[in-house]
């Protein structure tokens, strides 16, 4: 084998040049139809694939680990290790090239025409079930039994679940916690990485997904993750940002005075020390966790049957861990959802039209689509008369006039926040406020995309509203010292900073 390692590490270049030229013809031609593009797409996934599978094996062989390469390329220039003359070390080689023609008969110079050429006829199997339609829909029936027999889940319809299986952060924190959850999660994400590699074989999930990672570190630490922002673990408490004082910001305890009995004892309870006592001793036992950690605290100060030690930090540790990995898998899942929108979208469409249809006619529409499917390739060489330059039907021929004056398909609308896209219609300009452009477009300009901005196209309309909009909720912002109310046990109402005022006096 040494003997023509050479020869196989030209060969392998060869391939990938080939592989190449042929990846670049096929991208060349345009398909005729979504499932043709489809084919197409695999078919230069498999290519690609052998290129990998091709490049690695030509880097095991410059790495050269048992030295034959090196070998052989010394005898090239007659330098041999045992030390024989340049006619000896030639007819030796001779002798294997010989031997090697004699063991492989059929060896022969590939004609790029033939085999390669062969690959863009080729139609590679893609695996999808009944109810993917080729890729057009998802099959998510497993996964939506699975959430409605769980604890987290409820009883819901189908398409009802396509709406919501989504939104992670209305199920609590204590139910994410759980062993059926997480198995859930990872089910869910298994199947959606296996129908975008399905439908997508172009694209990189591991690329995806290394973005997300990244992005997510920043969001956790920060406390930004949807479903988790209010919560995360300290030395065995759970605690949450409103119970939480920021000791950095109070140099006395004469300032943390000043923060008022009620937010002291919520400071304290949530790290496990007495909440009892007066301002001033509330105040002080806080205080000294400025400088003191509390697993050097005095036991004292500790609520009772509340225990800090090593043991339970591990223990805490590990479970943030598992929060962590848990709303990273919930990322993972929401850019996912991104991805497919619009086949979950189509999804939805297509189990809400089949609930209004019997069997018969479901059965019909099958076959109907089999029929199709079959004479797809034979319509496709005829040429279609359409001269007032209609839209396409499901059946891939115009539409009738009656149907283009009825849905007025012949009025345009431009969205200059999708980048002046043309919607033509009334329906399909209404629709896409609600769709991933208009929403991408809402992003790019800071603004939430909700109902009051329905309508409205404009660039500087938007932001001229979304200004109004904050003005407005600043006005009107719910001020808790001024508005929350207090009542003493004589039954006079005060405002919180006013109660609190007399409450520091001792007046009540």
């Amino acid at each position: 084998m040494s003997s023509t390692l050479l020869e196989v590490t030209r060969s392998a270049h060869e391939d990938v040049e080939r592989l190449e030229r042929l990846i670049v013809k096929e991208l060349q031609r345009e398909p005729a139809s979504s499932r043709d593009r489809l084919i197409q797409n695999h078919r230069v996934r498999n290519m690609i694939d052998t290129i990998i599978g091709t490049t690695n094996k030509l880097i095991g062989i410059y790495e050269d680990r048992d030295g034959a390469r090196k070998d052989e390329i010394a005898a090239l220039g007659g330098q041999t290790l045992s030390g024989t003359n340049v006619f000896s070390a030639f007819y030796d080689r001779l002798k294997e090239i010989r031997e090697y023609h004699r063991r492989h008969p059929l060896a022969r110079v590939i004609d790029p025409n033939e085999e390669f050429e062969d690959m863009l006829k080729e139609e590679p199997y893609i695996e999808f079930s009944g109810e993917e339609a080729f890729g057009r829909y998802l099959d998510m029936h497993e996964l939506y039994n699975e959430y409605i027999n769980s604890k987290f889940g409820e009883p819901i319809e189908y398409s009802t679940f396509l709406d919501t299986f989504s939104q992670f952060h209305k199920i609590s924190c204590n139910a994410k916690m759980t062993r059926q959850y997480r198995d859930y999660l990872e089910h869910l994400l298994e199947y959606l990485i296996s129908f975008f590699e399905r439908t997508e074989p172009l694209q990189d999930p591991g690329k995806i997904f290394s973005k997300v990672e990244s992005e997510f570190e920043d969001q956790w630490a920060e406390g930004k993750i949807p479903g988790w922002e209010n919560h995360f673990h300290e030395n065995g408490r759970v605690l949450s940002h409103e119970s939480i004082i920021d000791l950095d910001y109070y140099s006395t305890i004469e300032e943390l005075v000043e923060v008022g009995s009620e937010k002291l004892k919520e400071a304290l309870a949530a790290q496990g020390l007495k909440a009892g006592g007066t301002l001033q001793q509330r105040a002080e036992r806080l205080f000294l966790t400025k400088y003191t950690p509390l697993e050097q605290l005095d036991k004292k100060h500790f609520a009772k049957g509340f225990h800090v030690s090593k043991h339970n930090s591990e223990i805490f540790a590990q479970q943030n861990n598992e929060k962590r990995e848990i709303a990273l898998i919930e990322a993972k899942l929401q850019r996912m959802c991104e991805l497919l929108e619009e086949k979950i979208i189509q999804t939805k469409e297509n189990v809400e039209k089949k609930q209004a249809l019997t069997y018969e006619e479901m059965e019909a529409e099958r076959e109907e689509e089999e029929i199709q499917a079959d004479s797809e390739s034979d319509d496709e060489e005829q040429q279609i008369y359409n001269p007032l330059k209609l839209p396409m039907g499901w059946d891939g021929k115009p539409i009738p006039y009656w149907l283009y004056k009825l849905h007025g398909l012949g009025q345009e609308f431009k969205c200059e926040i999708c980048g002046n896209h043309s919607y033509w219609g009334r329906r399909a300009f209404e629709r896409h406020f609600k769709e991933w452009r208009h929403q991408h477009g809402m992003r790019c300009l800071g603004i939430p995309n909700t109902k009051n901005f329905n309508e409205i196209t404009s660039i500087q309309e938007a932001k001229d509203l979304w200004e109004k909009i904050q003005e407005k909720q600043g006005v009107n912002k719910w001020r808790p010292d001024l508005e929350e109310e207090y009542e003493d046990k004589e039954g006079n109402i005060y405002n919180k900073k006013t109660y609190t005022d007399l409450q520091r006096q001792g007046l009540i």
